[in-house]
C-alpha cells in the first residue's frame, strides 16, 4: 500500500472526478456571483485557501470528496487548476473495492438530480457534467436562511432535499423561488422533519 498523502498539489479542475450525481444550480450561481466581485488577488487568494480534499483511485484519477459547488463555479468562471490535499490512495484497489470502500467512509452520495440511487459508473466523469438538483439549490437557501443547522453528517442537505422533494413541487421552485423558501422554512420546523440532520425544533 502507498502511503497517505496529506501535502497540498496542485491539480487541473477538468480532470477531477465527483462523488456525487447533483448539485443545487442556484448555489453554484451565488459561488460565481461572489467570484466575479473578487480581484485577482483574492481570486488567487479563495483558491489557495479553498483545499478540495480528495481521494487518489483507480488509474491514478483524483475523486473530490467536497467542494463541488465551488468546483463548478470555478469551472464555468474559466478556473484551470485548484489546490488538492489527498486524504487517502486507494489507487492500487480494484474498482469493486474501491468503490465499497468509498461509500463505507461516506465518501460517495450516488444519487442524480431525481434524488434516485444510481451505479458508480453512472456519476458525471467532471465537475462540469454535475446535474442541477433543484431541490438541493432551495436546502441550501434554506439552510442560509437558518432552517437549519450546518451539519457534519456528509451530504446532510441531500436529506433535506428529498424531505422538501416530496413535499414541495417543482413548480413552485421554478415559479417563485422566494414562495418555495417560505413553505421550506415552514417545513423543516416541523416534527416529521424532526430525523435530519441539524434539525432546529419546532418554534
Amino acid at each position: 500500500m502507498r502511503p497517505l498523502h496529506h501535502h497540498l498539489i496542485k491539480a487541473k479542475l477538468a480532470d477531477l472526478l465527483p462523488t456525487q450525481g447533483a448539485i443545487g444550480y442556484l448555489e453554484v450561481s451565488q459561488k460565481r456571483r461572489e467570484w466575479q466581485l473578487l480581484s485577482s488577488s483574492k481570486r488567487q487568494a479563495l483558491v489557495a485557501q479553498h483545499w478540495f480534499p480528495s481521494v487518489l483511485g483507480p488509474n491514478q484519477r483524483y475523486y473530490i470528496l467536497d467542494h463541488h459547488h465551488l468546483g463548478l463555479a470555478l469551472f464555468e468562471e474559466g478556473q484551470k487548476t485548484v489546490q488538492l490535499t489527498v486524504l487517502k490512495d486507494l489507487s492500487w484497489l480494484d474498482s469493486e473495492t474501491f468503490w465499497r470502500t468509498m461509500e463505507f467512509h461516506q465518501w460517495v452520495h450516488p444519487y442524480n438530480e431525481w434524488g434516485k440511487r444510481i451505479g458508480f459508473h453512472q456519476l458525471p466523469t467532471s465537475v462540469s457534467a454535475l446535474k442541477d438538483d433543484p431541490y438541493r439549490g432551495l436546502a441550501g437557501l434554506a439552510r442560509a436562511a437558518g432552517a437549519f443547522a450546518k451539519d457534519i453528517a456528509p451530504f446532510s442537505e441531500f436529506l433535506w432535499a428529498d424531505y422538501f422533494r416530496r413535499r414541495i413541487t417543482k413548480r413552485r421552485i421554478t415559479q417563485s423561488i422566494d414562495a418555495a423558501l417560505d413553505l421550506a422554512l415552514e417545513l423543516a420546523r416541523h416534527p416529521e422533519a424532526s430525523y435530519l440532520p441539524g434539525w432546529a425544533g419546532k418554534s
